[in-house]
């Protein structure tokens, strides 16, 4: 389905504002693969919000990990957005195509403005922070960087209970999603400088930044950081499990979004462990053939529960 469909069904209107929604959800199609096709199984008139809300995230990251600038360059940019998203929610308006769509997106569904400043808080933390001593470390900020992000698609989603009965699950599978990404991609962050692995789990194996560093140098992993990194993967599996419930918490058209990508975001743990934990030499991904095998019949449940 075409954005100008989606947007007719969302109630959209207006060439700019279309215009800005057209923005963000390039963006999504761009870079959140796995992340787009599941949106791909919502109602039409839901995938504008969450392409706008995916759209900032998107937008932001990108200042924090482009290769090309210094720390105090992203920091000015970092500066420049903050303001401008605090005057936009102040104020209601912005020329920002990407604000745009995010304003209209949380008028419509009364997303707080509090979840949007959480993500910039930690956005910000990316240009200071390079490692985390403790979990409780690191929970500090993915609430920011995860847990809002699943707070924020909730009420596009929908729910059969209260929306703040829903809640915890929705963060929790934020988070799971993120602990993925730092488990996948624990090479690629430690060329930027970063470790996104508790400190102090790590030392319980006998690990840190300097043994992943040359595992990192030598491209294999060795049995130390194996170990580390499975028991990386079991933390971040029981995350998942606390985000399950929530699945039949949202309304029944959603439910095949959220459960699809729950299996393929669940499936890269999978072949992590199936790479022996060896993450530090290539970066492991999903198939297009698991893709869509997955999301096959995933598109024929929304389509049921849309008509439903």
């Amino acid at each position: 389905m075409s954005a100008d469909r989606e947007m007719d069904a969302a109630g959209i209107t207006g060439p700019l504002l279309r215009d800005a929604y057209r923005r963000c959800r390039a963006l999504n199609a761009e870079h959140g693969r796995t992340y787009y096709l599941a949106t791909r199984m919502l109602s039409p008139e839901q995938r504008p919000a969450v392409h706008a809300l995916y759209g900032f995230a998107r937008y932001v990251d990108d200042i924090v990990d482009d290769v090309h600038s210094g720390p105090e360059h992203k920091a000015a940019e970092l500066a420049v957005v903050e303001a401008a998203v605090a005057s936009a929610l102040e104020r209601g308006t912005s020329s920002d195509p990407v604000l745009i769509a995010l304003l209209d997106t949380a008028r419509r569904y009364d997303i707080p403005s509090a979840w949007f400043r959480d993500f910039m808080v930690s956005m910000r933390m990316d240009l200071t922070v390079t490692d985390y001593a403790t979990r409780a470390d690191l929970l500090r900020y993915v609430h920011g960087s995860a847990a809002v992000i699943g707070l924020q698609v909730l009420p596009v989603l929908g729910t059969v209970v209260p929306r703040e009965e829903a809640e915890p699950a929705a963060a929790a599978l934020g988070i799971a999603f993120q602990l993925t990404n730092f488990i996948r991609d624990v090479g690629e962050d430690l060329d930027r400088g970063r470790v996104y692995l508790p400190a102090d789990e790590l030392a319980a194996f006998g690990v840190d930044r300097e043994r992943l560093l040359r595992a990192r140098a030598a491209g294999r992993a060795d049995d130390r950081v194996r170990e580390a990194l499975r028991d990386q993967v079991a933390r971040a599996r029981r995350v998942y499990d606390e985000a399950l419930p929530g699945i039949a918490m949202l309304a029944p058209r959603s439910r095949p979004c959220v459960s699809t990508a729950y299996r393929l975001y669940g499936r890269i743990l999978d072949l992590v462990e199936d790479a022996g934990c060896d993450v530090l030499s290539r970066r492991v991904a999903v198939s297009n053939g698991r893709r869509l095998a997955v999301a096959l019949p995933a598109f024929a449940r929304a389509v049921l529960a849309r008509t439903a």
